[in-house]
């Protein structure tokens, strides 16, 4: 199973991707992979990390992990990759071939995984050159992200609105 969590930055998404995975997994404690690359000195983003845990407390397990997924991943297991958009930005500097090719092999795990995606596409097109890569590798990794899987919820003010 797979399920992908669509929306704009603050929608909700990570928050409801949570009360589902909870209710999915039943009496197992889900894994939360947190993909932040916590190096860089953004006290803003170690804020907004520090809300993540205290909102997750002790109903997940966490793993940091920026790369590689898939190596962390276990047949059957329920898991939130927290999210698509920070994993994306920690493989910038590959090529898109590499990074699609990462992708693919984490959405073809037998894991049980939500997704949480960033939506970056509806606005103009950026005019530096790192930001067009981001922006257009992130509207392909949620097509092929929605592809496989079984549900794509779009989350707009907290609202989840289901388009598969």
């Amino acid at each position: 199973m797979k399920i992908l969590y669509i929306g704009g930055q603050k929608s909700g998404k990570s928050k409801l991707a949570e009360k589902k995975i909870l209710n999915l997994s039943k009496t197992t404690l889900p894994y939360y992979i947190a993909t932040y690359d916590n190096s860089y000195s953004d006290n803003s983003m170690k804020k907004r990390v520090k809300k993540h845990i205290k909102r997750r407390q002790d109903r997940f397990i966490t793993i940091e992990k920026t790369k590689k997924l898939d190596k962390v991943l276990k047949k059957d297991r329920y898991y939130i990759v927290d999210c698509l958009s920070m994993w994306l930005l920690n493989h910038l500097e590959y090529k898109e071939k590499k990074i699609l090719k990462e992708l693919k092999k984490i959405l073809k795990s037998k894991a049980n995984i939500l997704f949480v995606l960033n939506d970056v596409n509806n606005g103009v097109i950026p005019l530096d050159k790192i930001s067009r890569k981001y922006v257009d590798l992130s509207g392909m990794i949620g097509q092929i992200t929605a592809k496989y899987c079984d549900e794509v919820i779009r989350v707009d003010c907290g609202i989840e609105t289901k388009l598969k």
